[in-house]
């Protein structure tokens, strides 16, 4: 190698990069700690802003093209060096690309369950998922408030420090929309609403760090396994209306329960509470069948009686609570 080649080879006189990465923000030259080159071509593609850093602190920046690096084209570097018209040395500097491009679908959700206070419940458990879109809309502000200067910055990156203002903010929505009278059954189905309330307050604390929230939603507001249970009970309960329906219904699902668990109602899958259910059900069938009398006509005490104890069955073995059992028991003892 000639001393010309070698000269050359000490000095960087192309800068440019090609992020094949798509998660990359903010990307570092790699100069390995080389002088650049006075008259260097720097090359900016779109989508990206360069910026020259001098000492650690921002001096030029650049948007999307080719620049000559000269005193010309670097006037902040040029005052802070002090620069004389016409400088050609070599000199050293940091180069760092800024991707500003828009980040699409970048998952978001609730690490842990959020309580928030309920009229009728107290209060209740809540996890949200979802994602955003977002970009950078001010370099410097973010080189300088965020990233540092860090060799690389990824969305990563960004995640934890968005998702934990997210569950802040989250939680200051939820709390406003229960003082205005709101349940958590209703809060699941005002998505829109949950949206409003986050959005713009999300966008202005990412504007803080020079970042844009472009889109934001909300896939999913979920409850814990025992709330949905009860829910699910308490519909249940609210389809069959009386007394009447709602043994059938216990009928039916305790001979259904057992059919999935072998289709033998004398086998193991019967357990003691379906084998009741299935006694209940053949009786009022007898009973059914030995009748003429209207369905609407006035059960005699006997039957009440027996009504009584088929329930108290039924609460012995877990099938209806101590609240269900008292109500149904109040309604039988009115008609004695």
């Amino acid at each position: 190698m000639g001393l010309f080649s070698f000269i050359k080879g000490q000095f960087i006189d192309v800068i440019e990069w090609v992020d094949d990465s798509r998660d990359t923000l903010i990307y570092k030259f790699p100069d390995e700690d080389k002088e650049v080159k006075m008259g260097a071509q720097l090359t900016v593609r779109e989508s990206q802003v360069a910026m020259l850093l001098n000492e650690g602190k921002i001096a030029d920046v650049y948007a999307p093209g080719r620049h000559e690096l000269t005193t010309r084209n670097m006037p902040i570097m040029t005052s802070l060096r002090s620069w004389k018209h016409g400088f050609e040395s070599p000199f050293k500097v940091d180069v760092y690309y800024v991707n500003t491009r828009e980040f699409t679908d970048v998952k978001w959700g609730t690490p842990s369950p959020i309580y928030v206070p309920d009229a009728k419940y107290g209060q209740v458990e809540l996890r949200m998922f979802g994602n955003y879109n977002f970009k950078i809309a001010d370099p410097k502000a973010f080189f300088t408030k965020f990233a540092g200067t860090n060799s690389k910055v990824t969305v990563e990156d960004t995640e934890g420090t968005i998702r934990g203002m997210l569950v802040d903010k989250f939680s200051e929505v939820v709390a406003e929309m229960a003082d205005a009278g709101l349940s958590f059954i209703q809060l699941q189905t005002k998505k829109s609403e949950f949206i409003e309330g986050l959005k713009p307050r999300m966008k202005d604390y990412l504007a803080n760090f020079g970042l844009d929230l472009t889109a934001f939603t909300i896939q999913s507001i979920t409850l814990p396994d025992e709330v949905n249970e009860f829910l699910r009970k308490n519909t249940q309960m609210n389809m069959v209306g009386d007394l009447q329906k709602f043994t059938q219904f216990q009928q039916a699902k305790a001979l259904e329960d057992a059919a999935k668990a072998g289709g033998n109602m004398s086998g193991p899958g019967m357990d003691m509470a379906g084998m009741m259910m299935a006694n209940v059900m053949m009786q009022n069938m007898q009973n059914q069948q030995k009748s003429s009398a209207p369905a609407e006509q006035a059960q005699n005490k006997d039957d009440i009686m027996k009504m009584l104890k088929d329930l108290g069955d039924l609460k012995t073995a877990g099938i209806l609570t101590e609240d269900e059992f008292n109500a149904k028991k109040k309604e039988l003892l009115a008609k004695l």
